[in-house]
């Protein structure tokens, strides 16, 4: 186990060059102020350093909101447990992961690391050590996507460092194409952090397969949107998709 001084004293850490890569990106980004406690005791429980890139979002950032806020990476965060939708702010890492209160050596989480969410109801997760017992794709340590069009797992085939130069390359455009209608920036800029939105017919639905600028859509808590997309899983999916994230 490593103290907190190694994890964020250490040499080349990743927020510099994260910073040059906001500011070359043509994608909209928003990079939110964070609590440097709540960042700290992220990376103590993940036993992750400065030096990396999920480090350096835990420990420099509030969160990142993507795409004028259609897609939001969690960092270190800056509001508690108790306000972290009602104070406007987004939730960090080991909030939204349920991490324990106190460092404990022996806790990780379950199924994967929860490290952001699309304002549809998609999930972006980091795979443990044995994602084939927990019902994901994809290889240890690579990024899975819980798709609400399909209400499965997909396996992303890249790390997190990766997935993170990717989605400031511009090609999310292609990833949520037949997801995104006319109109959605402004919907999505509109959101408080702790909203989604409710889209109706389901994105996983012929209908809204057929014509997605004729469904409805309003906002509702993120939590409800997350709680409806696992709830159709289980009933209609092929699997249970497990933690979400709390939200």
């Amino acid at each position: 186990m490593r103290g907190i001084d190694e994890l964020v004293d250490v040499d080349e850490p990743a927020w510099p060059e994260l910073q040059g890569m906001f500011g070359a990106s043509s994608v909209p980004v928003q990079v939110l102020p964070g609590d440097i406690d709540e960042g700290r005791r992220c990376l103590l429980q993940m036993q992750v350093s400065a030096r990396s890139v999920l480090g350096a979002l835990a420990l420099g950032t509030g969160g990142v909101l993507v795409d004028d806020g259609w897609l939001r990476v969690f960092g270190g965060g800056s509001a508690s447990d108790s306000d972290s939708v009602s104070d406007g702010r987004l939730p960090s890492l080991a909030q939204v992961n349920r991490f324990p209160t106190e460092f404990d050596p022996g806790w990780h989480p379950a199924t994967g690391l929860v490290v952001g969410h699309d304002i549809v109801g998609g999930v972006f997760a980091l795979n443990g050590g044995d994602p084939a017992a927990a019902g994901r794709p994809g290889a240890p340590g690579q990024m899975t996507y819980f798709a609400p069009g399909t209400l499965e797992w997909e396996a992303m085939e890249m790390g997190h460092s990766g997935w993170v130069s990717w989605l400031l390359s511009g090609r999310l455009e292609v990833f949520y194409d037949g997801m995104r209608w006319p109109g959605w920036r402004e919907e999505a800029a509109a959101l408080a952090f702790g909203q989604g939105l409710s889209v109706y017919p389901f994105l996983w639905s012929e209908e809204a397969h057929a014509d997605l600028a004729a469904t409805r859509r309003r906002p509702v808590p993120m939590r409800e949107v997350l709680g409806v997309a696992a709830d159709f899983a289980r009933q209609m999916g092929p699997a249970d998709p497990g933690f979400l994230g709390d939200v």
